[in-house]
């Protein structure tokens, strides 16, 4: 079985709501490094003569490192990761040689740069026993099996880990109570969906996602898509992201969910890849929520998605809005500059918008402004503002040397004046809904990957010439939200 399917196949959903719950009393993700975590990882990579020592703790979705020694790394994918192993078999691991355990597709299992040949790992457990973390000394060569001895050292570290941890719960048990009680009246009413459904969707693959065409306008080529995330709901069918991200910002699920885009956004590109081999599958773009953003071992993530996908950097893009980066603008500087050195690009959405666009824009590391959709659909409005706002941020990209990406394109108007204003990319109705990644792969097949002049057509668009059910529910309308 491979390692990717251990968390589907084995952990309950209650207990690892438990686990969850216990992992937030602790307060520890997305803290600072604290030195006496920092002795530990030294004192085992000593003991054990390691290459790499990490100490992770970690959510729905990621591991975030703690504390390491060696290879540097702030946070990992929780998918194919040791930590999901030690959550199964609940207890120790040791593996003396990676490429002859069956839990590693093809034998092989990376963080970062290092390639691992052989780990030991340890559970680090709450007061009540529940799995927070793990301790894990790598080795970059196949190393004989681990005397008892050794075994009992490696756990007894990972005890010292879950004496702070309990200090850290004890801090914080007062404020947790009162955070419970102000939730109660919230928690009691019956308003569909709760945290509950989309932690159920989450578990049970109900998320999909949907892919908008993003076309040079000169010649209608394809030259990227953005993906847009929908809810399969199994009765009550597909769901618009209107009806469920606000929740999932405020319950904090976004995090997971967001991750969960971004990791299928990657293997989506490797699929697109092996169907055409001979060309490289489209850039695709990804939506982060500001709680990604925020972290700082966002990049981590990212390259280890790359890395377990196999696709190159130049094939992901990024989007964020300017209101994910205001609140701390040192934080934003060192996350974008971090993602940038590893080849992805930045796209500023629904620029235009926000108060500090123009001040800061030339200090942020962006490679595209896409304009707001607001702006285009004004644009033939008769009033001359929306228009004058559009070449203003045309001309700025061009002296910025950014490209522009216009959203929104409904009309052939629309799309006759951003040809005559200079912009170079667009995406809208005109060209296509967002569409199943099966239609995309019909799209992709059309010569020169250029889509059907939609002047030529009544409808407009690629993706009514390919029926299936799901994208009949799309015409229908279930899926023509406007994100």
């Amino acid at each position: 079985m491979p390692l990717a399917e251990l968390q589907i196949d084995r952990i309950d959903t209650r207990e690892e709501d438990a686990r969850l719950a216990a992992l937030e009393s602790t307060k520890i993700l997305d803290s600072e490094p604290e030195s006496s975590y920092d002795t530990i990882t030294r004192l085992a990579a000593e003991y054990f003569k390691a290459d790499t020592v990490q100490l992770g703790f970690a959510d729905e979705s990621r591991v975030w490192i703690k504390s390491y020694w060696g290879e540097s790394v702030r946070e990992l994918p929780r998918k194919g990761s040791v930590f999901e192993l030690v959550l199964a078999e609940n207890c120790p691991v040791v593996v003396p040689d990676v490429s002859k355990h069956p839990y590693f597709t093809n034998g092989r299992l990376m963080i970062r740069r290092l390639e691992v040949a052989s780990f030991a790992s340890a559970p680090i457990r709450s007061g009540d026993g529940k799995i927070l973390g793990v301790l894990t000394v790598f080795g970059c060569q196949p190393r004989r099996k681990m005397a008892a001895e050794e075994l009992h050292m490696l756990e007894s570290l990972a005890d010292l880990v879950m004496s702070q941890l309990e200090l850290r719960k004890m801090r914080k048990t007062f404020g947790k109570c009162r955070q419970q009680n102000a939730r109660a009246p919230k928690a009691a009413t019956a308003i569909w969906p709760c945290k509950s459904d989309l932690r159920h969707a989450l578990d049970k693959r109900e998320f999909v996602l949907f892919y908008q065409p993003e076309v040079e306008l000169a010649t209608r080529k394809i030259v990227g898509l953005e993906a847009l995330i929908r809810w399969q709901h199994p009765e009550r069918g597909l769901i618009p992201p209107m009806d469920f991200i606000p929740l999932a910002e405020e319950s904090g699920l976004i995090l997971p969910i967001g991750d969960w885009g971004l990791s299928e956004a990657c293997n989506q590109i490797q699929r697109w890849q092996r169907e055409d081999p001979d060309q490289d599958a489209p850039r695709v773009c990804v939506n982060l929520s500001a709680r990604q953003f925020a972290r700082k071992g966002l990049a981590d993530h990212v390259e280890a998605l790359l890395r377990l996908s196999g696709v190159s950097s130049h094939q992901l893009g990024l989007e964020m809005t300017e209101s994910s980066l205001i609140s701390d603008h040192d934080t934003a500087v060192a996350v974008l500059g971090s993602l940038r050195r590893l080849g992805v690009s930045l796209l500023m959405d629904d620029f235009g918008t926000g108060y500090s666009s123009l001040q800061q824009l030339h200090l942020l590391p962006f490679n595209v402004l896409k304009i707001d959709r607001s702006f285009v659909a004004r644009m033939t409005g008769g009033n001359e503002q929306p228009m004058q706002i559009v070449r203003t941020i045309v001309e700025l990209a061009r002296v910025l040397e950014m490209d522009v990406v216009a959203e929104g394109i409904e009309t052939q108007e629309q799309y006759a004046l951003l040809r005559q204003l200079g912009c170079k990319f667009g995406q809208g109705f005109l060209f296509s809904r967002p569409v199943p990644a099966d239609v995309i792969s019909e799209m992709l097949r059309l010569p020169g990957r250029i889509l059907p002049d939609p002047a030529e057509s009544d409808i407009g668009g690629m993706e009514y010439m390919i029926k299936t059910p799901l994208q009949i529910q799309v015409e229908m309308g279930l899926g023509l939200d406007r994100s």
